[in-house]
């Protein structure tokens, strides 16, 4: 039950936060802070804007003297060069832009008279708390830091990891992010990826399980291959992609009804997708030409008759 003493009370204290002495007062502290505190606190806020500007720069700066020591070191593609150069000072710049802002939120919370020696000391205690229960982060972080190191995957890269295949779109120190042909991201934590296969680091290749008939002249079939392969090297569009001369590896395997040529065509990373589709149409066009057959199922039927297995008619 509200009492005539608790009105009183709570009109007194409304008069007294709405008087004009405490507006006064209000705005002499706000006047006092806005000449010492502020200038400080824009200066500081100015300076980390500054920092990060400047750094940007030198990186910029940086990039093509690193590209270029590191293309004189390695006989390397400089596509490959670029990936690697700037998946690592992606990351670095992203480090530096954490820690400049957090010492100027430090710092501004010391201009504006909050002490920031409990808060320091209080991140150190959830930081130790954290600690022991972030172990797979932990893990993760350290993971993605060797895998950067020793240049393994980088953004741009066609990859398969655990066995899903896609473009890298980010290398970060905690995660890989994957986009598939389908256009779905996937994001793996570095810590739990077991598999790592990276298809597009330095060169990269095609290889072709060639199918032909078993009535087909093998000698006439791997000329032709070569031939349309060396055609395709000396084309204006294609042949700049292509590093080395088709290898072919001969016959490989005996199926039901084809045999199994094998051969390899040596491509810049990222190529030889597009590289092998061009040469299997070419070759279909060429084999149509000399005669050769793509094959097709075939089965011979036997026809007992008596106990006796006969030939078949026809």
């Amino acid at each position: 039950m509200v009492t005539a003493f608790t009105l009183a009370t709570e009109k007194e204290e409304l008069h007294k936060w709405f008087s004009p002495a405490t507006w006064d007062h209000l705005g002499e502290k706000i006047l006092e802070w806005s000449i010492q505190a502020l200038p400080a606190v824009c200066i500081i806020l100015l300076l980390a804007v500054f920092a990060l500007r400047v750094t940007r720069g030198l990186i910029g700066r940086l990039k093509p003297r690193m590209l270029k020591h590191m293309l004189e070191a390695r006989q390397v593609e400089p596509s490959e060069v670029e990936k690697q150069i700037e998946t690592l000072f992606g990351i670095v710049y992203g480090t530096l832009r954490v820690v400049v802002w957090a010492v100027a939120v430090m710092l501004v919370l010391r201009n504006i008279g909050i002490d920031i020696a409990p808060i320091l000391a209080g991140a150190g205690v959830v930081g130790l708390a954290v600690g022991f229960g972030a172990q797979e982060l932990v893990r993760d972080v350290i993971s993605g830091f060797f895998m950067l190191l020793e240049n393994h995957i980088r953004n741009g890269d066609v990859v398969q990891v655990n066995g899903i295949g896609g473009q890298v779109e980010k290398v970060g120190l905690r995660t890989i992010v994957l986009r598939d042909a389908s256009g779905t991201v996937h994001v793996f934590q570095n810590g739990k990826v077991t598999t790592l296969a990276n298809m597009t680091k330095e060169w990269s290749a095609m290889v072709f399980d060639i199918a032909v008939a078993y009535d087909t002249n093998l000698e006439l079939a791997i000329r032709t291959m070569g031939q349309v392969a060396e055609e395709l090297r000396s084309d204006a569009q294609f042949g700049p992609r292509i590093l080395e001369p088709m290898e072919i590896y001969g016959v490989d395997a005996f199926g039901k009804s084809e045999i199994i040529v094998k051969a390899r065509i040596k491509t810049k990373p990222s190529e030889q997708w597009s590289i092998g589709r061009e040469y299997r149409k070419r070759l279909k066009h060429a084999f149509d030409v000399v005669g050769i057959e793509m094959p097709f199922p075939q089965q011979t039927l036997w026809f007992r008759e008596s106990g006796k297995a006969l030939p078949p008619k026809g």
